[in-house]
């Protein structure tokens, strides 16, 4: 039995544009949502649909034509006091405690979740994904499909800065045999490249 889930990183938005934390819930800038809807039948064959509970989540779900349950676990790193600021703005004014934002996984000077938080969220979620066959689409954050790839791969916490989810890639997941393994990642959520599922 297989479970094959893809990870979507939602459609842009004005504050990833601008590489801005979002302030409070941000929607899809009109670029973005005309990508997303552009790519609307690029997911196939998906049996369970679910979504992060922002705005950006629903909005980019329903331009992709997928009837998404709203998944608490699938929400964004919380960055707190930090809501709406840029790291440009953060070196200039709170370069000390972004450096320990950076370097220990523990750390929350903004005041929200912690890296070490989001990281064993996302573990908890994949883990207790349904094990029966199944083909899941999740629209998420960057920040979820990043923790999403270290869990698979066993890597670091550190590995999380080194890790890109650009707006609507796509990153396909399998589990089989009581293990999760990473299919592809990276690639534009398109009809045209779609990544096909794995068969």
């Amino acid at each position: 039995m297989t479970v094959r889930l893809v990870l979507v990183a939602h459609a842009a938005t004005e504050a990833t544009r601008q590489a801005r934390f979002p302030a409070d819930d941000v929607s899809l800038d009109p670029n973005g949502t005309a990508a997303a809807v552009a790519a609307n039948g690029a997911l196939r064959r998906i049996t369970t649909a679910c979504r992060g509970p922002e705005e950006r989540c629903r909005r980019t779900a329903a331009a992709l034509g997928l009837d998404a349950v709203t998944d608490p676990a699938l929400a964004d790193l919380d960055i707190g006091a930090w809501r709406g600021t840029t790291l440009t703005e953060l070196e200039a004014d709170h370069s000390a405690d972004l450096f320990a934002w950076l370097t220990d996984p523990d750390a929350t000077p903004h005041g929200g979740e912690s890296l070490t938080g989001l990281l064993a969220r996302v573990a908890r979620w994949l883990n207790e994904l349904p094990t029966g066959t199944a083909r899941i689409a999740a629209i998420t954050h960057p920040a979820v499909v990043r923790a999403a790839v270290l869990h698979v791969l066993g890597a670091p916490a550190a590995g999380f800065w080194r890790l890109d989810a650009a707006p609507l890639s796509q990153t396909w997941l399998t589990h089989h045999g009581g293990r999760w393994q990473l299919r592809e990642t990276g690639h534009p959520l398109t009809p045209a490249v779609a990544v096909p599922h794995p068969e």
